[in-house]
Order: structure tokens, then sequence, then C-alpha cells
């Protein structure tokens, strides 16, 4: 009886995608070079993926609800309720908006908030659509940058001291800390934040245009950001957050998590992410979406943060897993060389993702870029036609 089923993902066009990586990898000609920003694997209700049946294709969520001990598992299905997890490939091409997750505890309260205020669940305005925190893991496909949680205190005061902009709030971080610094800054009229911003963003176009800067300085970034000239007014103030964040380099299949209120942003390079089922998400800057700046501070954890970058650990022969703190997901990578087999027995919904090579699942041709998914409690084989590289989404046991 078939338990692996060929998954079609639904494609995000976000302005802040880029248009060759996910097409190419897919092998989808992009003729109308559209950003191929996010390509979504998982039963969420506003991009369900499609799943290959013997009677055709039916949306992932559709089955889910018809059988969902089936699809999900009982253990899983008592402890959730629905699929925990959406699995993603992402292509940043430019950097994604400041941002922190709530928990899950402030997550109901913020949604129950919105609703009882009769806000509509698509407003603009809107910061819960769920009542889901929204921990998250990434592995880098290629070489991939970020913003990642506050500088530890030696570096961030030495930051203000490296900026002639910044040295009038050394002695505010020195008797603040991180929640007065940021909060002081965020809170700042905008032609008070544009009087330090400006002739910072002058500094940092100097130092791109000599080619004095590297992509481990922010001037780098933001620069980027208003590459197409500093404004005259009404900076970003999300620029200041790229001086005060940690800038993290992920080599390819190396990956971070991040949880609920970390202050961080992706900047640039292709990556997997796997994340609780939700889309929850509160803005700090550098984004045209909603910034609710008072919102965001009560989530934000003020505390240093000293970036690890999670290498995988060895689980068999042919496995990696990226430990996630979580019970929602986690993730794996499977490695295969050209004739090699590998038993999967699954105890939740699991998705294969394929990035490199050709392999054969329960009988199914997966090519790369191809997905797949496999009933809970199954037994199925891999086998490698091709050297292999797959990623494997899952709930813990």
């Amino acid at each position: 009886m078939q338990k692996a089923y060929k998954l079609q993902g639904k494609h995000r066009h976000y302005d802040w995608g880029g248009n060759g990586f996910i097409p190419n990898l897919m092998g989808i000609e992009n003729v109308n070079h559209l950003p191929y920003a996010e390509y979504w694997m998982g039963a969420h209700p506003s991009a369900s993926a499609l799943v290959t049946t013997p009677n055709g294709q039916v949306n992932l969520d559709t089955l889910i609800n018809e059988d969902p001990d089936k699809w999900i598992g009982g253990t899983a299905l008592k402890a959730f309720g629905a699929l925990p997890y959406l699995f993603k490939i992402l292509d940043v091409k430019n950097m994604l908006s400041i941002q922190v997750h709530p928990s899950k505890e402030n997550a109901i309260i913020g949604f129950k908030k919105e609703e009882a205020a009769g806000l509509p669940i698509d407003a603009g305005n809107r910061n819960y659509k769920d009542q889901n925190h929204k921990p998250e893991v990434m592995v880098a496909l290629s070489d991939f940058w970020l913003l990642h949680g506050f500088l530890p205190p030696k570096q961030l005061e030495e930051r203000l001291h490296a900026h002639a902009s910044f040295n009038s709030l050394i002695n505010l971080f020195k008797e603040e800390n991180y929640q007065g610094l940021y909060t002081y800054f965020m809170q700042l009229p905008m032609e008070a934040s544009d009087q330090i911003l400006k002739p910072l963003l002058q500094e940092a176009a100097a130092a791109v245009k000599n080619r004095m800067v590297t992509k481990l300085n922010p001037h780098y970034w933001a620069n980027k950001y208003y590459t197409d000239g500093i404004p005259v007014a009404n900076i970003d103030k999300g620029i200041f957050s790229i001086y005060i964040l940690n800038i993290v380099h992920v080599p390819k299949y190396q990956g971070v998590f991040q949880g609920a209120g970390l202050l961080h942003a992706y900047l640039e390079g292709q990556n997997i992410e796997l994340m609780a089922n939700s889309d929850n998400v509160l803005r700090g800057g550098l984004t045209t979406k909603y910034v609710d700046v008072h919102e965001l501070i009560q989530h934000v954890q003020f505390s240093p943060t000293y970036p690890e970058l999670l290498k995988g650990d060895v689980t068999n022969t042919y496995e990696l897993n990226y430990p996630c703190p979580v019970s929602d997901f986690g993730l794996t990578k499977i490695s295969l060389k050209k004739g090699e087999s590998f038993k999967v027995k699954t105890h939740s919904m699991e998705m294969f993702l394929v990035t490199e090579g050709l392999v054969v699942l329960d009988g199914i041709t997966l090519k790369t870029g191809d997905s797949a998914v496999v009933e809970a409690a199954a037994a199925v084989t891999l086998e490698a036609h091709e050297t292999a590289v797959l990623f494997k989404s899952f709930v813990p046991q």
C-alpha cells in the first residue's frame, strides 16, 4: 500500500526574493523574472501544498482533515491537533525586516486582544494572525548572512564608541543596558533619529565606495538597504539594529535556531527553513509592512546573544540532526552516494526535500527540487540513483 506521495509546494513572490535560485533548483523557466522568495511545503491554510494521489492532486490540509491520525500520527495529533510545522525554501536577495516572534503564551493573549477589538484577520495593522509561537531553524544552502540577537556588552560598547553618531548613546547603554538603549532609540522622534542615522549612512556609503568594509561590517548592510541613495528625512529606524545586533555568517549546510523574543533579520543568501506553523511577526523596521514599536518592545529578549552555529549531530551513517529545543519540529540532512539506500520509519508526517541528486522513495522518483510527504507510522526506503542530499522534516517523538 502506498505510503509516500509526491508533494508540490506553493511559491511566494515577495519583493525581497531572488529570481534565479528557486526556479533553477526546480527546473522552472522564470520568463517574467518574478521574485521567487519562498517555497512553502506544508498545510498552512493560506498556501497548502498539493499531494499527488491516485485520485489526482489534493490539498494537503484537505487530506489531513479527512484522516488526521493517518497523516499526522496519533502522538503528534494529540499534542498539537494539527500539523505543527511549516517547511520552506528561501532565497533572500534583499534583507527582510527586523523582527521578533512572540512566545506561545503571548501569542494567545495578543490574538485574543485583537479579536476582541474586532480587527480583521487580514488587516494591515494586525500583529497576531494565530495563537501559536514561531520558533524556527534554518540551514544554509549557500553562504548565508543574518542579524541574530544583541551583540555582547563589550562589543556593543565598542560599536557605540566606533561611530561618532552613536557617542551620545554610550552612557545610556552603560546605565540602562539593552532595554534602555533600544527603547530610547526606537521611540525617538523621527527628526532626532535622522540626525543620528544620516551621518552614519553617509559614512557607510563612503566606506563601501572605497572598499573599506566586508559583509561582517554593519556599514555594508546599511549601505545595501539604501543603495539607491540616502533619504533626506524619515530614515528607517531599523538601520540602528544593524549596528547593535550580531552579524552572523552561516556556511552551507550549517544552521541557526531562533526562538521567541530574539531580535533578528535575514540579510542575504539561500536556506532551508523549518518553523512552527504560525504567521505571527512583530516588526521593528527595514520594511514597508506594519511596524508596531510598542508591541515589539514587549516581546524582545533584552540580553546578549552569543551565536551558536548548528553543524549537525550524527545520528546514523547517512543522517545529521540539527538539534531544536522545541517539540513542534525536527530537521535532518540525509546524504547518500549512488547505489546506497536508507530505510525510514516514520512516527509523524515526514517531508523529504531533494536539494541535490536523484532518489527513489517508496517507488516515487524525486529529482533535485522535488519533495514528498510520507504518512505517519510508515516504513519506506530511499534509494539513491545519483549522489544525493535531502532534508527531512518531522515531529520529534
